[in-house]
């Protein structure tokens, strides 16, 4: 670690793979007998879409979207820019979007409603992390890790400036002036 950042741990490791667990369970009892694609949004849901795909006992497609709102920065700038598109189509699908963690909601708020636009079946939201305290907009999530209090965090495919996603918890970030 950089010495001008100090990274406490929020949640553990044991914690995560804990409720992963649990919700590729949920998941697998809701899709019974379905198909499912999950939609990765790239980079920071990464760690977390392979982790739950795992444990999805249905079987699963995965794609991959990168969207950004962060830039370099701690706080979203509230625009939404698609930096990779779908490989493939979703019409008729049953879509799970994948996403490390949900702030504003922003970035959610205007890319499900373009995704619906294609087609799937039906489409939902599973999030690893949520800070409802900062919620702009109204984002329904159906598959919820954990609720998180309104700090910086990184670890577990979250970032700061492209570092410590290989951290394998959920640290808050504090930087030292």
């Amino acid at each position: 670690m950089d010495n001008k950042h100090n990274i406490s741990v929020l949640i553990s490791e044991e914690d995560i793979e804990k409720r992963v667990c649990e919700l590729g369970e949920q998941i697998s009892r809701d899709y019974e007998g379905k198909e499912l694609k999950l939609i990765c949004i790239l980079k920071g849901s990464i760690f977390f879409c392979c982790e739950l795909a795992k444990r999805i006992t249905v079987p699963v497609k995965i794609d991959f979207m990168q969207t950004s709102s962060y830039g370099s920065g701690t706080v979203s700038s509230g625009v939404i820019e698609i930096k990779k598109e779908l490989d493939e189509d979703i019409a008729g699908e049953h879509v799970i979007v994948v996403e490390d963690i949900i702030d504003s909601g922003n970035t959610l708020y205007r890319l499900i409603p373009m995704l619906k636009e294609r087609n799937p079946e039906d489409i939902c939201i599973c999030t690893l992390l949520d800070k409802p305290e900062r919620r702009e907009v109204d984002i329904d999530v159906k598959y919820n890790g954990f609720c998180i209090p309104d700090e910086f965090v990184v670890g577990y495919g979250l970032d700061y400036d492209q570092r410590y996603r290989n951290l394998p918890f959920i640290g808050s970030l504090h930087i030292n002036e």
